[in-house]
């Protein structure tokens, strides 16, 4: 099976925020073995990780006072503790940082989280990392703004994105956007799409929409379904995706891992042949346990580079003897990124033309950048499924396009 073209030692015009020490903090990764990047709405904890998680804690004692603020205690408790730790690892690593973590407790509320921003505020915070979940971050973000310091949130909801309030997550529609431009790239200009009526699939239709036609390609069809139950969709749109006069050559299906199966079956039953119409998805697809479905074999998703996160594992699981969530990668970023810029930009280090240079910054998920109305773009590559596997077929792009959209793979 391929491998990821690794991307150690390639010169990426962003600022790095990995230190010298973790120069394998970008490598190859065969397959993903670990859980997906969480969906947009899916906000609920992953699972929980052990090591101490302390409210009112301090990390390290340098001049630059830096907030997290995530559930130690209530709803998200798990990753919230995984999140600490993850800051930890990325300032005892980060070459002596000038920073101080603020670590506060949101306790998985909205009322809890904008008590706990305005507590590191009142400590001398001059950035805040988190919250999780969106109605935290919304409420965090009002105290933050009064002050006038700005939020790296971890929510992926972009409803919550706003000048100032960033959002380092996982966000779908960059993915589409990839996905999309792979598949055009390649000669396709027709696509079909099964969307679940959910939050998630209320996210990607319009982006998904907009890509296709922005691309100068068309929407054969788009087809709604009640989540987990797909069958009579697939029949609806079996015109368009099975026989031999099928109108669509790509059939976007941006479901989870726990709702695939359930389509998968539904279109080998309906007759569907990836060979003829080849299934796309986002990340919620890198999941072993999909890729033996049949109606999966030679379909593509799009989903950040996972080596980076494959050495972050080892290390954690090795510091705190626990595997942690995928989310935990967005603080040891968050940390980093902090670090890096007080280390290089002083009393500019946190201001909006530092955070959302067009070139953007170089982490464990590969380069990033946010963009001025709070959201993020992300370097994503292209995985194939096939044969019980995945392998890479365009790798994440060394530098990002225009804000928003994805840039041309490197030849």
């Amino acid at each position: 099976m391929a491998q990821a073209p690794r991307s150690r030692g390639v010169v990426v015009p962003a600022v790095l925020i990995c230190t010298t020490a973790l120069s394998g903090c970008v490598g190859t990764d065969r397959v993903a073995r670990k859980r997906p990047p969480p969906a947009p709405v899916a906000e609920a904890p992953l699972e929980p990780a052990a090591g101490p998680a302390l409210a009112g804690e301090r990390i390290g004692s340098g001049s630059v006072k830096v907030a997290l603020v995530v559930p130690l205690t209530g709803q998200g408790a798990g990753v919230g503790a995984a999140l600490r730790n993850a800051a930890q690892l990325a300032f005892d690593e980060g070459q002596q940082p000038d920073l101080t973590l603020l670590v506060e407790d949101d306790g998985g509320t909205p009322a809890g989280a904008a008590s706990a921003t305005e507590r590191s505020l009142k400590a001398g915070a001059d950035l805040v990392l988190g919250p999780l979940f969106a109605g935290n971050v919304r409420a965090a973000s009002v105290p933050a703004r009064a002050a006038g310091k700005p939020m790296i949130a971890f929510s992926t909801d972009v409803g919550v994105a706003s000048r100032g309030v960033y959002l380092l997550s996982f966000l779908p529609q960059p993915e589409v956007s990839r996905i999309v431009e792979e598949e055009v790239a390649s000669g396709r200009r027709s696509f079909a799409a099964l969307i679940p009526e959910t939050a998630y699939g209320n996210a990607v239709e319009a982006q998904f929409r907009e890509a296709v036609t922005n691309r100068g390609a068309r929407v054969a069809a788009i087809e709604r379904y009640p989540a987990g139950a797909p069958v009579e969709a697939v029949k609806r749109l079996s015109g368009v995706i099975t026989g031999p006069r099928a109108t669509a050559d790509v059939l976007f299906i941006p479901e989870t891992a726990d709702g695939l199966p359930a389509v998968a079956a539904a279109l080998t039953g309906a007759g569907f042949s990836p060979a003829k119409v080849r299934p796309v998805g986002t990340a919620p697809w890198n999941e072993p346990a999909l890729f033996a479905l049949p109606a999966l074999q030679g379909g593509r998703f799009a989903a950040p580079d996972r080596g980076g996160f494959s050495g972050f594992s080892a290390r954690y699981q090795a510091r705190f003897g626990a595997i942690p969530p995928r989310v935990a990668s967005l603080a040891y970023d968050a940390v980093m990124l902090s670090a890096t810029l007080t280390r290089q930009f002083g009393t500019q280090r946190f201001a909006e033309p530092t955070l959302t240079s067009a070139s953007g910054f170089a982490g464990l998920d590969g380069t990033f950048r946010f963009v001025p109305e709070g959201t993020s773009d992300r370097a994503l590559a292209v995985y194939e499924i096939r044969d019980n596997a995945v392998s890479v077929v365009s790798p994440a792009p060394r530098v990002l396009g225009k804000p928003g959209l994805a840039a041309a793979a490197p030849q």
